[in-house]
């Protein structure tokens, strides 16, 4: 697989020309590349350039609005409410935030629900901006449904992430969880599939419930859920919050973020903003970082977060990334660049 390194700021003009041309506004295409730079930049591919075709595509046939202009309400003093209009859900983050953060250090705490988006990308990459704002930041989002409760065989939830963002109390994030209900990301299957090579056992089930090795009969059967049940518990909670608490869709009604069929998959996000240094009587850092330090005096533990931050310091050393030539030449075609 051939790879080609690229800086970050072609990366951004290149994403923002592709999808301007697929039909997104200038503003929107600009929070889009700007999130698949960072999502790049933390050393997770198969969330960033990877996913710019299928934008490009659900933006031509309607899936995802381009043009669409969220909306920001604040019906209790503590909570905001964005509707993201059938467009991108990183607008409607962003918006949300510009008036969660201020809102949480007024509040002390203060929630974000989000109605009628589509996929936030890497959800941890919203947390850890919230704890950069110094507060803990937790958040959740659904997605269309990949997992069968247990002891079942119909996909009932989607593989619902949560994140949970730690600040360090000097502008940046202590730790940074982001995990699914499922074994693994859907995407890292779908991955393997387009390659065509097999998954490891135990990521996915077959329509029968098996376990398989072959991507394509996992993506047509049920993405195993993390612990069992308790995956299927975690991700009942995640659906429950971004979905029935913000009023977008179920993942059982939501249209796939893959492909053309469907309209708009109107999925959800919620987020919680917590002052912790004032709820802790000032004491949160210094328990955050003395927790921090017992797990990083073992030998061989890294906090949550550590990989992605160290792929950040080794981009940014390098100045670039290094992405698919195959990829890159698709999303140059799209823009109308040349390769």
């Amino acid at each position: 697989m051939t790879k080609r390194a690229i800086s970050f700021s072609d990366l951004k003009i290149l994403v923002e020309a592709a999808l301007v041309a697929s039909g997104a506004r200038a503003d929107v295409a600009a929070i889009m590349a700007e999130s698949v730079v960072r999502t790049e930049e933390a050393g997770v591919a198969s969330h960033g350039l990877a996913y710019v075709p299928t934008y490009c595509e659900h933006v031509r046939i309607g899936k995802v609005d381009g043009q669409a202009v969220p909306r920001l309400e604040r019906p209790k003093p503590a909570l905001l409410v964005a509707d993201a209009a059938s467009g991108f859900a990183h607008p409607a983050i962003r918006l949300g935030f510009e008036a969660l953060i201020p809102l949480a250090r007024e509040m002390g705490v203060a929630a974000l629900a989000i109605r009628n988006s589509y996929n936030a990308g890497v959800l941890g990459l919203h947390t850890e901006a919230l704890a950069a704002a110094g507060l803990v930041g937790i958040g959740f989002t659904n997605a269309p449904a990949s997992i069968a409760p247990a002891g079942g065989t119909k996909p009932v939830i989607g593989t619902n992430p949560f994140a949970f963002a730690v600040p360090d109390g000097k502008g940046g994030v202590l730790l940074s969880i982001d995990q699914s209900a499922s074994v693994i990301a859907k995407s890292e299957v779908m991955k393997h599939a387009r390659e065509g090579r097999p998954i490891p056992p135990g990521w996915a089930l077959g329509p029968d419930g098996q376990p398989t090795t072959d991507a394509n009969v996992g993506l047509s059967g049920s993405m195993a859920p993390s612990g069992g049940h308790k995956g299927v518990g975690i991700g009942l909670m995640v659906e429950l919050l971004a979905a029935a608490a913000s009023g977008a869709t179920l993942g059982i009604d939501a249209s796939p973020f893959s492909g053309p069929n469907g309209g708009p998959p109107r999925t959800g996000q919620f987020f919680l903003a917590i002052d912790a240094a004032t709820s802790s009587g000032g004491l949160f850092g210094e328990r955050a970082a003395r927790l921090a330090e017992a797990l990083t005096a073992q030998e061989g533990v890294r906090l949550p977060g550590a990989r992605k931050e160290q792929a950040r310091r080794r981009h940014r050393a390098a100045g670039t990334v290094e992405v698919d030539q195959g990829l890159y030449d698709k999303v140059a075609a799209l823009a109308g660049a040349q390769a």
